[in-house]
């Protein structure tokens, strides 16, 4: 068992459905336009499909579908690794509002889209209507073939991502040569000259500072000589009164106390005022007008600002430009390195041969297998003398999947030369070649459950007797659900639904339930004989199960 439940609310024209479902085949049947292919489409929707705003019922605020299943082993491990609940049960449910936004829930914790598709691909693989239009896309032949071989071209492919990345390094180095020799002589040419002049991280401030100093060198002089002169010149100096004013208080401590706590001050100001004597005096000792030094400030500043100039930076940001310039000297030398280069592009051309011959190995090896396989599937569905070959040959270029061409050819009678399936099928062989190729590689997967969605089209008569002897063999083993429209079909199902669509004053609204009994007699019949059902077409359903499915009274 597989799918067990799934339940709809407001989903296209469903106001409210849950649905049971049980094991092996399920035939889901309804008129034309009943929404046949809804189920298939919510069951979509609850694996990751697209979401939009359409999918929201008239008149509803959004839509709602749930999926319960059987949880199959090799799904559990996945479930504890994305860090969901690992249970016998697994719901799946996703949310669409009107604006076309969707919410999706694991095992009732939030998940995203792309989980459920990566969870969806373990549980169930839809056939779909249409299925044949990939028979001539190159890509998806040879997916399927690498399915069956139970291969994968992912290695591959990644490979050769990192092979075409080597390529266009190298290709990019060799087409740069001339370029990054300009830009390497460009380079070299800015760091020697800046290099002469040798600037250092906030040299320039202190370049500044000092010619200042110089540059007023006289005037500084004199104002030290001034100052130290008005401190300590004559005996109408500051420290001459100050002195004298301490001795006077001083000498009146022990008449007048609050004269102490002044003492003090005068005191501080004298120490205070002896240290700038000193310092002035230490100053106009050393201090000079130096001119020779000047002069050679005037030229290092001059020439800073000439490169500073020269190369449109501030005076500041020079050395950090003479930097930046010697970092792309070195990484241009580095990616100069060809020998590297080509080195890595030999590793990368060897890694991706080795994983193309492996998968070219595994093609050739499951091709004839792969053939035949389809080809006697063939033989059932009215093609009888049919021919299938699955061609594998080396491509003119490599590629992300490998060396080969795949291409899927068929001769549709005895004695014809198998040519590409696209151009020699009719639309109707192409449905039953697309179905054999579907009943085949359905057999291969792990995926429990298997939908097939009008497969059948385009096929009728003993072949589509055939076709639903073939999904009743499938449904022993898997849980199989098909949406038809061939009665012969629907009279090998184990089980059998019916979509009806009901109007009323509030709308369409379509609902799926099961028939049994002279129900499902009914419906057989409606499906063989159009709207209008006779004894007759009445009496051939009634014959059509109880030859082909299993008796009425025990149906159900």
């Amino acid at each position: 068992m597989a799918l067990r439940r799934i339940s709809l609310r407001d989903f296209v024209i469903v106001q409210e459905m849950e649905l049971e479902l049980h094991t092996g085949f399920t035939a889901l049947t309804g008129e034309t336009g009943a929404g046949k292919s809804i189920l298939v489409d919510a069951l979509q929707l609850a694996l990751g499909a697209r979401a939009d705003a359409g999918l929201v019922r008239e008149g509803a605020s959004r839509a709602d579908v749930c999926a319960e299943f059987d949880c199959p082993p090799h799904a559990r491990a996945w479930l504890e690794e994305a860090g969901f609940d690992a249970d016998d049960q697994l719901l799946l449910r996703r949310a669409v509002d009107l604006q076309g936004k969707s919410r999706a829930w694991i095992n009732g914790i939030s998940a995203t889209a792309t989980q459920l598709r990566a969870l969806g691909d373990m549980l169930l693989d839809i056939h779909g209507q249409h299925a044949w239009q990939s028979l001539a896309r190159a890509e998806s032949v040879r997916s399927l073939l690498d399915a069956f071989a139970g291969t994968s071209a992912s290695e591959t492919s990644a490979c050769w991502a990192q092979w075409r990345s080597a390529q266009r390094d190298l290709q990019q180095a060799l087409q740069a040569q001339a370029t990054q020799q300009q830009e390497r002589e460009r380079l070299q040419w800015q760091i020697a000259e800046v290099d002469k002049l040798g600037p250092a991280e906030g040299e320039w401030a202190e370049l500044e500072t000092q010619h200042k100093r110089l540059s007023h060198a006289q005037a500084l002089l004199d104002a030290a000589g001034a100052a130290l002169h008005a401190l300590d010149g004559d005996e109408s100096g500051v420290l001459s009164g100050l002195t004298h004013a301490h001795g006077r208080l001083q000498g009146e401590e022990h008449i007048e106390p609050d004269f102490a706590p002044l003492t003090d001050i005068l005191s501080s100001c004298l120490a205070q005022a002896g240290d700038v004597v000193h310092s002035l005096q230490s100053y106009l000792r050393h201090a000079d007008v130096d001119p020779g030094r000047l002069g050679e400030l005037d030229a290092r500043l001059a020439l800073w600002m000439s490169l500073a100039r020269r190369y449109k930076r501030s005076p500041e940001d020079l050395p950090q430009a003479l930097q930046g310039w010697k970092t792309e000297l070195r990484q241009l030398d580095e990616s100069a390195d060809l020998h590297a280069l080509r080195a890595a592009e030999a590793t990368a051309s060897t890694a991706f041969h080795a994983a193309a011959r492996a998968l070219s190995t595994a093609r050739a090896s499951a091709a004839p297998r792969l053939s035949s396989a389809i080809t006697q599937a063939m033989q059932g569905l009215g093609m009888e003398g049919g021919r299938f070959e699955v061609s594998v040959q080396k491509a003119a270029e490599p590629g992300p999947g490998g060396m080969d061409d795949v291409a899927f050819l068929v001769a549709g009678h005895p004695g014809m030369t198998p040519k590409p399936v696209a151009k020699v099928a009719s639309g109707g062989e192409l449905s039953r070649i697309s179905l054999a190729i579907s009943v085949t590689t359905s057999k291969l997967g792990l995926a429990p459950t298997l939908v097939f969605d009008e497969v059948d089209s385009g096929v009728g008569g003993a072949v589509a007797e055939t076709v639903g002897r073939l999904m009743q063999q499938l449904g022993i083993d898997r849980q199989v659900l098909a949406v038809t429209h061939l009665p012969q079909v629907a009279a090998c199902a184990d089980h059998h639904l019916k979509v009806a669509k009901n109007k009323s004053e509030r709308g369409t609204t379509s609902a799926v339930s099961p028939v049994i009994g002279e129900d499902r007699v009914a419906e057989v019949a409606r499906m063989l004989g159009g709207e209008r059902s006779t004894e007759t077409t009445r009496a051939h359903a009634r014959e059509m199960l109880g030859v082909v499915g299993p008796a009425l009274e025990k149906q159900n």
